[in-house]
């Protein structure tokens, strides 16, 4: 006879109550959001729950952001909240990077109260009586979403979401939340307070397939010589160790994807460099000297293999990796980490001494560079600054464009942090929340390096920096220009237009003006810019340096460097030697 006692123990709460224990016990730390109206009773929920800490953006753009960094770095789900209409569509570019770099990110989104769907409600994205539906705005850049309609639905679709966002390939997934659905009392399980977080989570991995394992082992093993292409899924994998050792026994050459610098030691006497548009040519001469290319970790997309289609198409290719590869090739799908390791364990153990190559060394700058403005500082010698003053355990965020282009070339990866490229939609200012979203969940200094034209986009984020005391450096390489844009009009366009080309603007002395706390210099001289970086370690909270850099200098951009030797060779710049990006 089943007695009362016997029964679990229930008790009634706020589904808002519950699901911020449910993001405690999932073991997140931080949820980034901006409020409203509509979303206001979850942020009273962690408030009051205290395991979680809601943190305020400026824009919903960057709390996407910020949770994407957030889960780069700490390999844990990220999660963003957001109010309903203009706030809830400033979430898709973030969520269109997360879903397309593959980031887990739970997106918890305020809707207006269900009664008053279809009733001309403010904010109205139910679909109903000519709204437009947010499922299917959502759906497009998510894993997984759904609207909880019903109350006691949510601890069935809650743990679907956290699994769809962290399986493979991972992801957004966004939850529509009603207002007075989270207002709503369920009964739930009774808890205990949420434990203390833990280590990231991981989705359970589907067994690899023994033939491909066979094929892929075999072509490795009987290779004279072997070119390894790294990419983002070693880091998200947690497949460092396994990529090294892998590399150890083959004597490979190991070269890495723009977005992932820090998978494999760049001072590693195996590392050719980095692949594709912003990469070193000895990555190419590598791959025409291998008998097979193995590709982990990447699909190989064109910014990672811009440049190399010909010597890839005589090269045999074999991959590894959760998705199949855009170039032919065997592939060996599934868990990257457990692929890594089967393919290992079916080589020699004594290890192959890894044939002499050049290594990365930088390319020349692509014909001669006009004369510099006076008080401006080079690319190359910035990030040689950054590079003095960077602490070996620190994280690096690199935006888009000129400089950008110039980092992932030129600096190399810290030996104990991440080095983050958002290329899955390559947006102007992810760096701004991504950064911060990284310094919250480590507690490590964190180095922002982007553009002006990124800064104006959102940097602004400074002020949630400031807000939170997050330990980010912002590096600004201000050349009052969208540099990038003013070069391809001059190579593609016969010239370049005065609309990429801004009046001077001194953003350390704006900044430092906006917020009397923050250290914010402007610096004109390498030298300054490596002292000023060494205060900003020492420091314990944000700092801000603005470096002065010429617009017409020519980054390592492999796109630029055709169309200067086709200029120098009196041939079009539509020639089909000219490698395109965009």
């Amino acid at each position: 006879m089943t007695t009362t006692s016997d029964l679990p123990e229930t008790e009634t709460i706020r589904l808002v109550d519950h699901l911020a224990g449910e993001l405690a016990r999932a073991g997140v730390t931080h949820m980034f959001g901006v409020g409203g109206a509509n979303i206001e009773d979850l942020y009273d929920a962690v408030h009051r729950g205290g395991a979680v800490r809601g943190v305020v953006a400026k824009h919903e753009f960057s709390a996407v952001t910020m949770a994407d960094g957030y889960a780069r770095t700490s390999r844990r789900l990220g999660v963003v909240a957001a109010t309903s209409g203009g706030g809830a569509m400033n979430l898709l570019p973030g969520l269109a990077e997360a879903y397309a770099s593959r980031v887990p990110v739970l997106a918890l989104v305020g809707q207006p109260p269900t009664g008053e769907e279809g009733r001309g409600a403010f904010q109205d994205t139910s679909g109903k009586a000519g709204s437009f539906d947010a499922r299917e705005v959502f759906a497009p850049v998510s894993r997984f979403c759904a609207r909880v309609d019903d109350p006691d639905s949510l601890t069935q679709l809650l743990p679907r979401a956290v699994a769809a966002a962290q399986a493979d390939p991972r992801g957004p997934a966004v939850l529509l939340l009603p207002k007075d659905v989270q207002q709503a009392r369920i009964q739930v399980p009774a808890r205990g307070p949420a434990p203390a977080p833990g280590g990231p989570a991981t989705a359970s991995a589907a067994r690899l397939d023994a033939a491909a394992v066979g094929a892929v082992s075999d072509a490795l093993r009987n290779a004279g010589r072997v070119l390894v292409v790294a990419g983002e899924d070693v880091a998200a994998a947690d497949a460092r160790g396994e990529l090294a050792e892998l590399a150890r026994r083959l004597g490979a050459w190991v070269a890495v994807t723009p977005d992932a610098k820090d998978v494999f030691d760049n001072r590693d006497p195996h590392f050719a460099g980095v692949a594709g548009v912003m990469g070193h040519a000895n990555v190419e001469d590598c791959l025409r000297r291998a008998d097979v290319c193995l590709l982990a970790g990447t699909r190989l997309p064109l910014l990672a293999r811009g440049g190399l289609d010909r010597a890839l198409a005589a090269t045999d290719v074999v991959s590894l990796g959760p998705e199949p590869p855009f170039v032919a090739g065997t592939a060996l799908q599934g868990n990257l980490r457990d692929a890594l390791r089967a393919v290992t364990a079916r080589l020699p153990s004594h290890p192959r001494p890894c044939p002499p190559h050049a290594g990365p060394v930088p390319r020349p700058v692509p014909g001669p560079l006009p004369q510099a403005p006076e008080r401006t500082v080079s690319h190359a010698r910035a990030v040689a600054a950054v590079e003095a003053a960077l602490p070996e355990d620190a994280h690096v965020f690199v935006d888009a464009g000129n400089a950008g282009a110039g980092a992932i070339h030129l600096l190399p990866a810290p030996r104990h942090g991440r080095f983050v490229v958002a290329v899955g939609m390559g947006g102007m200012g992810y760096t701004f929340g991504a950064g911060i979203g990284a310094a919250l969940a480590t507690g490590r200094r964190t180095y922002v390096l982007a553009g002006d034209g990124s800064f104006f986009m959102h940097g602004m984020e400074v002020h949630t920096a400031v807000e939170y005391d997050a330990p980010v450096t912002f590096v600004i390489f201000n050349n009052n220009a969208h540099a990038m844009c003013a070069l391809r009009e001059e190579f593609l366009q016969g010239g370049v237009r005065s609309d990429d080309l801004f009046a001077r603007t001194d953003l350390a002395a704006g900044v430092a003006a906006a917020f009397p706390s923050l250290e914010a210099t402007g610096v004109t001289d390498a030298a300054d810019l490596r002292t000023a970086l060494l205060r900003s370690n020492a420091g314990g909270g944000p700092a801000f340096v603005a470096v002065a850099c010429d617009p017409r200098e020519i980054p390592p951009f492999l796109p630029f460097q055709s169309f200067t030797e086709a200029s120098r060779t009196k041939e079009s710049s539509d020639e089909r030697g000219a490698v395109r990006v965009g």
